[in-house]
């Protein structure tokens, strides 16, 4: 099976956890067959949750999967919710009711969906983007598959790395004056993932390489 969240945490051997993985593009291919395999739950949409910690591949990985979506004639879109989030503290509090109302209730309907995009440089929102129907969209990034998405979710995955490589990924580019902030945002998004049970909800999950991981 693909990864699924029946898999235990405690992972055997080396040598059995190795054996268990697939090669990244052999994951994008059975994942783009399980999303389509899949039937529509947010109205005509296969909505697609890609979550994990920051700085784990998971907007590489939900590109790769759009683009293998694409490939097999299915009309995927891509919705990263860093231009979502109100800023660093922006994890909770006003984020999936602004998502549900903007962007979710209106692709329920068959309506296009528009979001105000969040300029980090600003610290304010921005300019309002549209968000068309597609057939397939993937939701990226931290809380996209919080308990609230499952009845919407054709499919959550769930990405993961090494702290360490985490935030050297940050930092590399953010810079190192954000230092304080990818800290705090870490422990934030380390509290909602407990409290979510994310990684055990999952439906596919990876490593930082975009492998399966157990």
């Amino acid at each position: 099976m693909l990864g699924t969240a029946a898999r235990s945490d405690d992972a055997g051997s080396d040598d059995a956890a190795s054996s268990s993985r697939v090669a990244g593009e052999d994951v994008v291919r059975l994942t783009v067959a399980r999303v389509l395999s899949g039937r529509p739950r947010l109205g005509p949409v296969r909505l697609v949750c890609v979550d994990g910690p920051a700085g784990s591949g998971k907007s590489t990985f939900a590109q790769r999967l759009a683009r293998g979506l694409r490939s097999h004639g299915a009309d995927a879109s891509v919705l990263g919710l860093d231009d979502v989030y109100d800023g660093w503290s922006g994890l909770e509090g006003s984020l999936w009711p602004r998502l549900s109302a903007q962007v979710l209730e209106p692709l329920r309907r068959g309506a296009p969906g528009r979001f105000q995009r969040y300029d980090w440089h600003a610290g304010a929102f921005a300019e309002w983007v549209d968000v068309p129907v597609p057939a397939v969209l993937v939701l990226e990034g931290c809380g996209s598959a919080r308990r609230a998405a499952d009845p919407d979710a054709t499919l959550r995955v769930w990405v993961e790395a090494p702290e360490e490589l985490r935030l050297s990924r940050g930092l590399e580019r953010d810079g190192a004056a954000m230092r304080d902030h990818w800290v705090r945002w870490m422990s934030d998004e380390a509290d909602h993932f407990a409290r979510e049970h994310t990684r055990e909800r999952a439906d596919v999950r990876l490593d930082a390489y975009g492998k399966m991981s157990a």
